[in-house]
Parts: C-alpha cells; structure tokens; sequence
C-alpha cells in the first residue's frame, strides 16, 4: 500500500488534545487518526443515486 499525505487545519486546542491522547494511549497521532477512521461505517452505494463514487 502506498501512503498518501493529508494536510489539514486544526485549532492549536485540538492539536493538543490529539497529542495529549496519543501519549496517553502510547500510540502515535497517525495510528489514533486511523484507528478513528477505520472506525467509521462505509456507507452503501445507491444504484439510483447522483453522489459521485469516492476514488
């Protein structure tokens, strides 16, 4: 697999948070966004609908 990049503006406050968090479940900021991420439900593709299909 090859890794991609994500560059996102956050609040210095969550920033925090997010690193306070990963210490504290000695994971790294990368590991607890992914861990999230995979957490969330893939949503189903309707046959009717017009949301493009994410690539």
């Amino acid at each position: 697999m090859k890794n991609k990049y994500l560059q996102i503006r956050i609040s210095e406050r969550r920033l925090n948070k997010l690193r306070l968090y990963s210490v504290w479940k000695d994971k790294t900021m990368t590991q607890i966004l992914e861990d999230f991420i995979d957490s969330l439900p893939t949503p189903g593709i309707d046959k009717n609908s017009d949301t493009p299909n994410p690539r």
